[in-house]
């Protein structure tokens, strides 16, 4: 079994950001730390590459979670040894011996970044594959698809050796496009939208509406465990708890059926752009897909984006269903999502909702209720919680009222 110290890690998008690189290397580095936070391991980040330190840690565990951090292009995990032509023949030689069975195919892929080293590129090749003949007789070079692609990266810190490149997650490291305010329902697409801001360095802040007793604490566990599920991508997440039970009813007693839907989301868009304002967001990111049900048609998102100027990110919006269920399964958002709870949006949903509602009508049934006092209560009611994986750390209840 071969016993790797290291893994080598190659940035993805990075490479175009001029000089903006070093900001958005140390988010990186930041994320990588922070999803890998309960294991025996180090990151350290320089300008074209990273390391991850072992001491010990299971690479297999460290590499199943490095696969979905946004920001990586591949990583390898690696032997590090001394910048010294005797020390790799021998590591190279063991390692060989470990790996390789009769009638295996090779080729050694050498890289040198640091040119005082005594051997250019191409006579590491050359002398890693002698080595090679010389020891092992049925040994076959083959530059297209080998069995064992031996990669050797002299740099100007240590040797680094290795024979996995493993695919990263691409995009961008979470946290370095600013702050958005993802719309979580418990369903499918939302968790969606979510990852998917997240790929672009979106960092997001989970905002769930409860309506208790309609809705029941299960529902509200369902929120943050898809919440920790994103977590996996960029670390920890934000997951704030808006009372909406008093709205709803609101809604419920004084307007009509038809525009129950409709004035529930413009409340939820009022709420979460206040929400937004106050923990200085950029953007609201939602998981509407246009089409799928009677509040996602264009003439409902019309009449809904009406009460905010902030823009609304839609990710999944020209997704079909199938498409955005198969990047939940990927995500493993899919079997959660699908738990019969009820949300907000479902309890008092009208048999008849109008899909294309008209703006003057909305805006003369909410002249019936007290929209400002609404909004300020639900807002001032907010709970915060610290999602850092699957289990939840409840650390703290902010009350904003003071800042309304």
């Amino acid at each position: 079994m071969v016993v790797y110290n290291e893994i080598l890690v190659r940035y993805g998008e990075l490479s175009t950001k001029g000089k903006n690189r070093g900001q958005f290397i140390n988010r990186l580095a930041h994320n990588m730390q922070n999803v890998l936070s309960d294991l025996p391991v180090k990151v350290q980040a320089n300008r074209d590459h990273a390391h991850v330190i072992l001491d010990g840690a299971a690479y297999e565990e460290v590499a199943e979670r490095l696969k979905k951090v946004f920001g990586l292009q591949s990583f390898s995990p690696s032997i590090r040894i001394e910048a010294d032509i005797a020390r790799l023949k021998d590591e190279v030689l063991a390692l060989f011996k470990m790996i390789y069975k009769e009638g295996m195919t090779f080729k050694i892929q050498a890289r040198r970044a640091n040119h005082d080293f005594e051997l250019d590129s191409t006579e590491i090749n050359q002398t890693l594959g002698d080595l090679i003949f010389d020891n092992f007789d049925y040994a076959k070079v083959q530059m297209k698809f080998p069995d064992i692609a031996m990669r050797v990266e002299v740099r100007s810190e240590a040797i680094f050796l290795s024979y996995e490149t493993i695919k990263g997650a691409g995009g961008l490291p979470v946290g370095t496009a600013g702050r958005g305010h993802l719309m979580l329902s418990g369903g499918i697409d939302s968790p969606v939208a979510g990852y998917l801001a997240l790929k672009r360095g979106v960092e997001i802040e989970a905002v769930h509406f409860a309506s208790p007793p309609y809705t029941s604490p299960g529902a509200l566990k369902k929120a943050k465990d898809l919440t920790g599920k994103l977590t996996a991508f960029g670390g920890a997440i934000q997951f704030i708890e808006v009372p909406f039970t008093e709205i709803q009813e609101e809604i419920r007693d004084k307007a009509p059926q038809t525009y129950l839907m409709t004035l529930t989301r413009r409340f939820m868009l009022r709420i979460v752009d206040k929400i937004r304002e106050l923990r200085d967001g950029k953007i609201i990111i939602n998981g509407e897909s246009l089409g799928q049900v009677a509040s996602q048609t264009l003439g409902s998102m019309e009449v809904i984006n009406a009460v905010t100027n902030t823009p609304i990110i839609r990710p999944v919006v020209t997704m079909d269903k199938l498409e955005i269920i198969d990047i939940a399964e990927k995500i493993d958002t899919f079997n959660l999502s699908i738990l019969p709870f009820e949300d907000c949006c479902t309890i008092f949903a009208p048999p008849n909702p109008k899909t294309n509602p008209k703006l003057d009508k909305a805006e003369f049934y909410e002249q019936k209720l007290d929209v400002e006092g609404l909004v300020a209560r639900a807002v001032a009611g907010i709970k915060i919680d610290v999602i850092t994986g699957d289990n939840t750390d409840e650390v703290a209840t902010e009350e904003f009222s003071d800042l309304l």
